[in-house]
Order: structure tokens, then sequence, then C-alpha cells
């Protein structure tokens, strides 16, 4: 560790922030710390759990706080702590439950859980309560592709272009469409404004807005499959 004077001291405790082992370590050690007590503890209630992010369903509301309480005591009695802000009882309201509680939705593994239009096998639209890519990861992405500047990627080729994207853009697709898929086309449209830039820049020809369109046009209708994200959402 380097102290602010410059001077440094073997550390005997603890790893490095951003290390690629301290999830694993703590992934091991919630594993028993946790997994394994809240199975003797309490066998009838699921619970899902990534690193150090979980969530326990109850049944009731008594049920909840008293978790929450045993919870706490089981973490302090291996060395942790809650996070007071991140702690919360969420109430699951839905078609069915109709009751009102200060919080009714929350945030896991990059997808925001609350109340959602639902339509069923059978046609039928209802209130449910179900995930769809939250806005944390939706400004996250975003931030990324504005980092691309692909408008300025002139030396790329469209081979380029699709070869760098389509991995990335494909990895989003996969994981935030699977519910509510779209909640991404917003973004996935950005990135076509950018790809229009691009072309725009690019090619003299296209320079005007309108032989730009005609020619995107042609093109995403001759290979619809050419970006990854042109299978969802072709137009700009």
């Amino acid at each position: 560790m380097q102290r602010p004077d410059g001077s440094q001291a073997e550390r005997d405790r603890g790893t490095p922030q951003g290390s690629a082992v301290s999830p694993v370590l703590a992934n091991l050690f919630l594993h028993y710390a946790f997994d394994e007590w809240m199975d003797r503890r309490f066998p009838s209630v699921p619970f899902e759990r990534y690193v150090d992010d979980a969530v326990v369903h109850c049944r009731s509301e008594s049920q909840a706080r008293m978790l929450v309480s045993a919870i706490e005591q089981r973490m302090e009695q291996v060395g942790l702590r809650l996070h007071p802000d991140k702690t919360r009882i969420v109430y699951c309201k839905d078609g069915k439950r109709k009751g009102s509680f200060e919080h009714t939705a929350f945030d896991f593994l990059g997808f925001t859980f609350r109340a959602r239009a639902v339509r069923s096998r059978h046609g039928t639209v209802f209130t449910g309560f179900g995930p769809a890519v939250s806005k944390t990861a939706m400004r996250k992405m975003s931030e990324t592709v504005r980092s691309w500047r692909l408008h300025r990627r002139t030396p790329f080729s469209e081979q380029d272009l699709a070869r760098w994207l389509n991995p990335i853009v494909s990895g989003w697709m996969n994981y935030y469409g699977r519910f509510y898929r779209s909640e991404l086309y917003p973004l996935l449209r950005r990135i076509n404004v950018y790809l229009v830039r691009w072309m725009r820049k690019k090619y003299k020809r296209l320079r005007t807005f309108k032989k730009a369109h005609a020619a995107w046009q042609r093109t995403a209708g001759q290979y619809p499959r050419f970006f990854a994200h042109w299978r969802w959402v072709p137009e700009f």
C-alpha cells in the first residue's frame, strides 16, 4: 500500500480495490456466511444472491422485518454490516397486491423490478411485477455508446464497425432484452443515429440527409443482420 507521502507498506489483510480475486473471495465467504446459514435457519424462504447483493422473498411484512433483523445479526457475527441505504423492504405491488408501502420497486443485477403491464398467454393484459433494464444500466450503456465517438471513425469500414460493435451490442440485447426488450429501443436507435452521422462524414455523396436516409433504408433492407441491433431496430 502506498501512503500519501509516497512511502510503501506491506499489507497483511484485505484485497486490492478492483482486484479480480475480490468478488471471488466475497462469493466464497458469503456462501458459508449467508447461503448455508439461510438454508439452515430459514429453509422455506427462497432467496437469490450475486456476490454481495441479495433478494429474499417473504410472505408478509412481519416476516420481512424479522428476517432483516436476523440477517443483520448474522452479518455482525461474521464481521460484516448491511448497507443502511440499500437494505430495504419492498412491497411487490401488482394487480392483486394493491396496498401501499414506502418502497414498491427495487434494482437487482441491472434490472428494475416494479409493477408493469403484462400480456398473458391468452392475450389479456394485466398488471404484474416484473423486471426490465434499469435506468442505471441504461445510463452506463449510453455513456459507453457516446464514448465510442462513432461519427469520427471515418477510417473504419462498415465491416470494421460491425466486427467491433456486434459482440458488445449483442451482449446487451441478449441480457437486458430478455424482459421488455422495447426498453432498449431508444438506445439502439441512438446507435443508428451515430452510424448515420458516420456515413454522412465518410461518403461525400451521402452528405445530405435525404440521400443518407435513402441509402440507409436500402442497406438495412438488403442486409437486415449486418449490425446485430438491426434485428430489432433497423430505423433511426
